[in-house]
């Protein structure tokens, strides 16, 4: 077991985004901290749980399954690595958000698995917004296109916009990447006349979720706009890359 003062990293973390809101004149609760827990055990997991969090992230399709059968049922999972189509059926349906829907055939294989199983599934456009060719995600300029596609799909809502942006050692680097993030959201709720979310409550029309910022510019993307947050290695520590699989 890794020595990890996970309720003091939360309380660190907590911390730095609520002097983050109120820098940029901003309600705490306008922000979900998702704590990202891939390749982390169990019992660090649940130790952030019974600190209060409620929200986790995970990235590989087979990890996400089994700690969604471990562990306590209230929690609400979040689908944030590159999900692979034949990989779709296991977790459609079952997670609170896809943050990484970067083509309209993986929207496709979403909503086909879920009217399938008369199921529904939020989920978010991920951008490549570094335009790093080591990234998944669609390009900026097709992001429309891509959601204006999406749209005509039965049981799936598209609820925001996320990125994974450069890792970078300044994270002011990054602010104009989160502006661009929030200028693209903004462009498409005033252009767009559509109801990007059917069938659902005239509050929930528009792109209403963005997801980015992590744990080395989570603060710059919440003074940005950021209403989603993935913080793994400020609440867990480092991942340990020699024990493999957990």
């Amino acid at each position: 077991m890794e020595n990890v003062n996970i309720r003091e990293n939360l309380e660190t973390v907590e911390n730095n985004i609520r002097e983050a809101c109120k820098r940029s004149g901003r309600d705490r609760n306008e922000v979900t901290l998702i704590a990202v827990s891939k390749t982390k055990p169990n019992e660090l997991i649940m130790e952030a749980y019974n600190a209060g969090i409620r929200d986790f992230g995970e990235n590989k399709v087979q990890e996400l399954t089994r700690k969604m059968e471990e562990l306590p049922e209230d929690i609400r999972w979040h689908m944030i690595g590159h999900l692979q189509r034949n990989k779709v059926k296991y977790i459609a349906g079952k997670v609170r958000l896809i943050h990484s829907v970067d083509s309209f055939e993986l929207a496709s294989e979403i909503s086909r698995q879920c009217e399938k199983k008369g199921l529904w599934q939020d989920i978010l456009i991920e951008i490549n917004i570094g335009d790093e060719e080591s990234k998944f995600g669609v390009s900026y300029d097709k992001v429309t296109e891509l959601v204006d596609r999406i749209i005509g799909l039965p049981n799936i809502s598209v609820k925001g916009l996320m990125c994974v942006a450069p890792n970078v050692d300044n994270s002011e680097e990054n602010r104009k990447l989160f502006k661009k993030m929030i200028k693209k959201a903004v462009d498409i709720n005033s252009i767009k006349m559509y109801d990007v979310n059917r069938d659902r409550s005239q509050s929930d029309r528009l792109l209403s979720i963005l997801s980015f910022g992590m744990t080395n510019d989570y603060e710059v993307a919440v003074e940005e706009g950021a209403t989603m947050v993935r913080v793994g290695t400020g609440i867990f520590g480092e991942r340990d890359y020699l024990t493999g699989r957990i």
